[in-house]
């Protein structure tokens, strides 16, 4: 008689914790992941310091390793096997057929328990009576006859030999993921072949194959999980749905954007990244560089460069032609051309370098910060395994008390990731409202100044500590500065993102400001106090002298121009404010502490 495989006895086949590749179409270079990385106390003091600003990237998801998604597989096959009283390899089936859903799976179950096993192929009854007298009996792939216990048959009992099998279910397996949906060998029959007939006829390499498909389904079925598409990363990402940013971090560091799964690019939209990423692989830049910078010869039509200082041009071999560059006239013929004649072609040319002019500007410090990014990364894995202890060891320091160094790199690497993704922004920016450009403009200035003192900070003023030991008040007061810049220029990022993520709808549609008149500051300057959101500046009411000073004639600390006490700007060069020389925030000219770091203004 056929042994009909209905047993349970492989319960830890999903829970396998090989080292197989969940996911084999992206190779198997998988990365350590961080949290495996045993470096004693110091290295949990310094995971578990982590920057705020991370961990509001994160709180929009969770993070599955392999293990944690095995996990995951683990539970919710027992979960569905515990409640509808049926074995695991069934509780899979089942699971696999509906996309993993537990809910869809008991709605089904308790509607139509016979409709739902046949959809999912699980029979109750064998569909092929084995003869009780025993005996031989054929197999129907190799036509050979077997005796009946020599025979195997999945729930519908259909018997094929045990080579039969074999080769069946290792030919399934090497064609991939559709195994998880594998019949019966018998073409009518839809009996499901599940985990208990691959671990019966499959090798052990090709059991943790099937393992590493069948988990991998319970991610690729589940709409709010998607892999981590960084390099040799074999997470996966649990997206937290409702939440308002997109922009999600791995445990390998690789920051993305869950909806498009391109790197993370806030501020702009996901089809503002995917323009801009086609724009700079595009062969069409390549023609707007032609139209742009060189011209049609008169006769022959092919596009010339000028590369030299005269007009007298020559095109090449076989055409020779000689032209003026200015006119395009026959050089031999040619006369003057200074005056004025309208000429279409030319302002499609002048048009088409003006717009290949903006590209570059706009492409250039976005590959740059792009660059200094990746080059933030690198310094920030040097930080973490060497400086660190460097500095531990030479300043006698805590890991708690040096863990601002670790914060500071974080937030460089992740301001310049924000940065570079404004000059996309930035070039899509409509021309015609020039007031959002100019506050765009101003707002990206004044974070790009914070990221630059930020940078320079972190990068520079670290090395002597590295070298020589300090006073103890020459460490705190670079920690002090470096702490502080860290968290202005994560204030500022903030509120540029803020401000680009609303359309900088501070600038209403006429182009003037929508900011209370009470912020007289000067144009750009008095809406981007806005939007910033800092305090409004007010003299201390119950200092008189200060009050009688306020009215008194005050000389502009720019352009030295002596004006009246009841002017907020400079009658002469309009400005009304002072720059802090640690944050860049812009001042009112009465204030004499920083709005965003609380800096004193210096004398």
């Amino acid at each position: 008689m056929a042994d009909s495989v209905v047993n349970d006895s492989h319960d830890d086949f999903y829970n396998d914790n090989t080292d197989d590749d969940l996911h084999p179409h992206r190779g198997n270079n998988s990365r350590e992941d961080d949290h495996d990385h045993d470096d004693g106390d110091d290295g949990i003091a310094l995971e578990e310091d982590e920057t705020d600003d991370f961990r509001m990237i994160r709180k929009n998801c969770t993070v599955l390793t392999e293990a944690d998604i095995r996990q995951r597989v683990t539970d919710t096959v027992a979960e569905v096997s515990s409640v509808l009283s049926l074995s695991k390899t069934e509780a899979g089936i089942l699971l696999l057929h509906f996309h993993w859903s537990v809910s869809n799976v008991f709605d089904a179950w308790f509607a139509d328990e016979k409709l739902a096993r046949e959809k999912a192929g699980l029979f109750v009854k064998t569909l092929v009576e084995s003869p009780d007298h025993g005996g031989n009996m054929l197999c129907e792939i190799c036509f050979e006859y077997y005796p009946c216990d020599g025979l195997k048959s999945t729930r519908c009992g259909h018997p094929y030999c045990n080579d039969c099998w074999s080769s069946y279910i290792k030919t399934a397996i090497l064609d991939g993921p559709q195994i998880l949906l594998l019949k019966c060998p018998n073409p009518p029959c839809r009996a499901a072949v599940g985990e208990d007939m691959v671990g019966l006829f499959a090798s052990e390499k090709e059991k943790k194959k099937y393992s590493g498909y069948f988990v991998m389904s319970y991610v690729e079925s589940n709409k709010m999980i998607k892999w981590c598409p960084g390099p040799g990363c074999e997470n996966a990402v649990d997206f937290v749905a409702g939440s308002e940013s997109f922009d999600v971090s791995c445990l390998c560091s690789h920051s993305f954007c869950w909806n498009c799964t391109q790197e993370a690019h806030r501020p702009v939209d996901c089809e503002t990244v995917s323009k801009w990423m086609l724009k700079n692989s595009s062969e069409s830049e390549n023609m707007n560089y032609i139209l742009a910078f060189t011209k049609p010869c008169p006769k022959c039509k092919r596009p010339i460069e000028k590369n030299m200082g005269c007009s007298h041009m020559t095109c090449r071999a076989p055409c020779y032609f000689e032209f003026c560059w200015l006119c395009l006239k026959e050089w031999k013929r040619h006369n003057l051309c200074n005056r004025f004649r309208e000429n279409p072609e030319e302002e499609k040319r002048e048009k088409a370098k003006k717009y290949m002019m903006k590209y570059a500007h706009h492409f250039e410090r976005w590959a740059t910060n792009k660059k200094s990014m990746m080059k933030a990364a690198d310094d920030l894995q040097n930080v973490q395994s060497k400086q660190i202890e460097i500095v531990r060891h030479v300043q006698e320091q805590s890991a708690a008390e040096i863990s601002f160094i670790t914060k500071a790199w974080q937030q460089i690497i992740e301001c310049r990731r924000v940065l570079a993704w404004t000059y996309a922004y930035g070039f899509y920016l409509p021309d015609e409202c020039q007031a959002k450009r100019n506050l765009f403009e101003y707002l990206q200035g004044q974070a790009e100044s914070g990221l630059e003192r930020l940078h320079d900070c972190a990068e520079k003023e670290l090395l002597p500590f590295l070298k020589l030991k300090r006073s103890t008040m020459e460490f705190i007061e670079f920690r002090e500065k470096l702490t502080l810049l860290t968290s202005v220029t994560r204030n500022y990022f903030d509120n540029l993102v803020t401000a680009l993520q609303n359309g900088l709808s501070d600038v209403n549609s006429g182009g003037s400001s929508s900011v209370p008149k009470k912020r007289k500051l000067i144009g750009t300057e008095a809406i981007a106090a806005a939007v910033i959101g800092a305090p409004d500046f007010k003299t201390n009411t119950n200092d008189n002298s200060a009050t009688g000073a306020a009215m008194e004639p005050w000389a502009c600390t720019y352009c030295s121009f002596e004006n009246e006490g009841s002017s907020t700007f400079c009658t002469m060069c309009e400005r009304g404010s002072w720059t802090c020389d640690v944050c860049t925030f812009t001042n009112s000219r009465t204030s004499i502490t920083c709005a965003m770091c609380s800096e004193a203004l210096e004398p």
